[in-house]
């Protein structure tokens, strides 16, 4: 009995993925539990599992294709039906034969001498990379060429390990230029002659085309989404943070030894936050139509950064956590962000988002909004600067702060006051505990 291997349910709101690579071949048997493929989707990867043992039979859906929720991916067969597919039988005995020349009888999913064609994923990288997939050599049972084929033989090319015999077509081009001298015996070129000429081809390795993964598409779409559908604006203050720190230092120990996770800023910016967004509600909500939805819960997105961009897993209930918690929280959220094992749930529903640019040297930016929220507060590197206390210039460690807001419900003053308040509280760390 056959089972077709559908597109599971992806998460709220996420209808569509692309097949990122396939973990399993045709023919290939799998037990029940097996990841078969793995999918991308806007936020976080998944594999989908084999539910029943056998063969899979046939694939449906190829690498680089983009596939919709209940979607069949391919189909999974009894072993015994091994027999019955005449595309894998055949290129395993074309295989084991080693006869040079001999043609066997192929199928849809067979190429020349039993071999299967290259994956799309494949034929796209090659193409963009100037690539003779021709070259490329399959590793899988049947000879297919697969992404990571393409990949390694191209980290072969850069290193210098391939043959001669294979790096000589990217040598080509430059014995076809060589007779240059021998144009200044023939006829002048005409203006329309010129104009046919191809223009010069880029030195190899001077260009790279790197098709965007489906994560970093949906960044770039949703970034500038935000900046079309809301009334944007940035205001910024400085806190001293001089108190946090001699707090940090004096207890940072004690913590550690009782809590087993370090005392780091996030959890009094948190606090603060949680603080300031109680005093100001409106930077707590979001627009729906013509209605403005206030909410009473606090869900602060931490932006961590990661290979394809940021993602923003949510810190629950922040209100009602204690420091250990936030920062024990931040740390397995940040860890699992970037092995990519976060669950969708833990990306969507956020209410306010704090982004930290200081950890990459970051002096002072603007963030943008994480819509739907109308309100994300940036942090940046903490600086010594000399600034005027009680009459006199004293060094102090500074941190600039960037507040976006969308002034559609947001008013000017109305933001002022909150980064305000987030510089009193974060300034004043004793207030933390009864505002924050």
């Amino acid at each position: 009995m056959s089972v077709e291997i559908r597109v599971p349910s992806l998460g709220e709101s996420i209808v569509d993925a692309t097949i990122a690579s396939w973990l399993k071949h045709e023919g290939d048997i799998v037990n029940a539990g097996d990841a078969l493929v793995e999918l991308e989707t806007d936020k976080v990867n998944v594999e989908v599992n084999a539910e029943q043992s056998g063969v899979l039979q046939k694939i449906v859906k190829q690498e680089g294709d983009t596939v919709a929720v209940d979607e069949v991916l391919g189909i999974i067969g009894e072993q015994a039906a091994t027999s019955t597919a005449p595309t894998a039988s055949v290129a395993v005995q074309a295989a084991t034969n080693g006869r040079e020349g001999q043609k066997v009888a192929t199928g849809p999913l067979q190429g020349i001498d039993g071999q299967r064609p290259p994956s799309p994923l494949a034929r796209r990288i090659a193409e963009d990379h100037n690539v003779d997939i021709s070259q490329v050599k399959g590793n899988n049972p049947y000879g297919r060429v697969t992404k990571d084929d393409v990949i390694s033989y191209m980290e072969q090319q850069r290193s210098g390990q391939l043959p001669p015999l294979e790096q000589s077509t990217s040598a080509q081009p430059a014995t076809v230029a060589a007779p240059v001298p021998q144009m200044a015996t023939q006829a002048p070129v005409t203006p329309a002659a010129k104009a046919q000429v191809a223009p010069p081809a880029v030195a190899a390795g001077r260009e790279e085309r790197v098709r965007l993964s489906r994560r970093r598409q949906t960044i770039a779409q949703r970034l500038v989404e935000a900046q079309h559908n809301a009334a944007m604006l940035t205001t910024f203050n400085e806190i001293d943070m001089s108190a946090v720190m001699e707090v940090r230092s004096r207890r940072k120990d004690s913590f550690k030894e009782r809590h087993n996770v370090s005392l780091g800023f996030m959890s009094f910016f948190t606090k603060a936050v949680v603080g300031a967004l109680k005093a100001y509600p409106r930077l707590n909500a979001e627009i729906q139509g013509n209605e403005m939805v206030l909410k009473h819960y606090y869900d602060i997105g931490i932006a961590v950064g990661v290979e394809e961009g940021l993602v923003v897993p949510v810190l629950r209930e922040a209100d009602r956590k204690s420091f250990a918690e936030i920062e024990r929280e931040i740390a397995n959220l940040a860890k699992r962000a970037r092995a990519n094992t976060l669950g969708l749930a833990e990306l969507q529903g956020g209410t306010f988002t704090i982004t930290n640019g200081g950890v990459y040297g970051s002096l002072l930016s603007t963030p943008i909004l994480n819509a739907p929220q109308v309100g994300i507060l940036g942090m940046h590197k903490i600086e010594q600067r000399p600034i005027a206390l009680n009459g006199q210039v004293v060094i102090r460690p500074m941190m600039y702060v960037a507040l976006s807001y969308d002034h559609r419900i947001v008013d000017g003053g109305e933001a002022v006051r909150f980064l305000v308040k987030v510089k009193e509280l974060v300034e004043d760390p004793e207030t933390l505990l009864l505002e924050g």
